[in-house]
């Protein structure tokens, strides 16, 4: 059999590569000029670059701005990634455990470029309806989950999409946030009353890794008046205790 020669690559391959990878490190949709001018391709061929990848999906191109961001296959072929790794597989029992105990909802959100997605839902419940979010929803940052990702992720990587979820807040709100930020990084457990539907509620805990980083979030939803919203509840104890359960699978030393 003939033997793959070392190093070989194809330069167009790297090419469309460096674009993806340099509009992803943007943080926010990039117009054609500014492609052009940092990568120092011509205009006709990073045409035809941008044409492919949007047509694969790869990138996606405003029809208003022409602006171009990332696509939403790569938002799949993250979550196969995911996947991969059996993070959801290994996410999926402790899913449905809190589903019994509770009797609502719960769900496991990942993070993506368009902010937390929604990747696995378990739903069991005696009331026998789902009254959460659906598989890929994105959640907005004043949501119970956003509100996790928004004080444990790096604002490098989450700044675009925490300012546009708070851009409608007046200041004294937008102060009151910060300081709910800092209580949820303190008690390591987030509240949201009716963030997406009314009389429906959330609270969420987070699932972090050996280097203390946000692997994930895990969120029960359910109507108001079944979901605390303090911490001083069993329900809330129990979600702790689930969180430090969920996030020693990934490495986090225990207290």
């Amino acid at each position: 059999m003939e033997q793959a020669k070392s190093g070989v690559t194809i330069q167009s391959l790297q090419i469309g590569l460096r674009i993806v990878d340099l509009i992803a490190k943007q943080q926010k949709p990039i117009k054609f000029a500014d492609i052009c001018e940092m990568t120092q391709i011509t205009k006709s061929n990073l045409y035809k670059y941008l044409n492919t990848l949007t047509g694969a999906g790869i990138l996606y191109r405003d029809k208003e701005s022409g602006m171009f961001s990332l696509g939403s296959k790569l938002i799949e072929y993250g979550m196969a990634a995911i996947n991969q790794e059996n993070m959801v597989e290994r996410i999926s029992p402790y899913l449905q455990e809190i589903n019994r105990h509770c009797g609502n909802t719960a769900l496991f959100s990942v993070w993506t470029h368009s902010g937390p997605m929604v990747v696995r839902i378990c739903n069991n419940s005696r009331a026998g309806l789902n009254i959460g979010a659906q598989m890929g929803t994105v959640l907005p940052v004043l949501s119970a989950s956003g509100k996790l990702f928004a004080a444990f992720m790096d604002e490098g990587v989450i700044g675009s999409w925490k300012n546009s979820g708070i851009a409608r807040l007046d200041s004294e709100s937008a102060a009151e946030f910060e300081r709910e930020l800092n209580r949820v990084r303190e008690q390591g457990i987030s509240f949201a009353s009716e963030p997406l539907v009314p009389s429906v509620s959330s609270m969420s805990i987070p699932v972090l890794n050996y280097k203390r980083e946000l692997v994930g979030t895990v969120t029960l939803v359910g109507f108001s008046n079944q979901i605390p919203q303090q911490i001083e509840h069993e329900i809330s104890e129990y979600m702790l205790k689930a969180s430090a359960e969920l996030s020693g699978l990934f490495g986090y030393p225990s207290a």
